[in-house]
């Protein structure tokens, strides 16, 4: 997958893994850490500004969850399928991000 150069990556997982692995190393891209709750509860403080915003979670089966959530409060939202390792393996392949945009 792809990312867009504009987007916003929602990282759902807890924080010591979030501290293990830093996203924010990995991309150029806004990395933002929430939970699943918050965004269930409608509770995450997301508005459209934030651009495209793509989910990631360790395995990708939360990740799809959040973002039927947030697509549903009116965000443009998809998850990052496979997860942290499915985007560990696209970085090794080359840059996953979308930069004509």
């Amino acid at each position: 997958m792809t990312l867009p150069a504009h987007a916003t990556l929602i990282d759902l997982r807890p924080a010591e893994l979030r501290c293990r692995e830093p996203l924010e190393e990995w991309l150029t891209l806004p990395v933002l850490a929430l939970t699943l709750e918050a965004i269930e509860n409608g509770t995450h403080g997301l508005r459209p500004e934030a651009g495209p915003l793509v989910v990631i979670c360790e395995r990708g089966v939360r990740s799809g969850l959040a973002a039927q959530y947030l697509r549903a409060d009116g965000l443009e939202a998809w998850a990052y399928p496979g997860g942290v390792p499915a985007l560990r393996r696209a970085l090794q392949q080359g840059r996953p991000e979308d930069n004509s945009g």
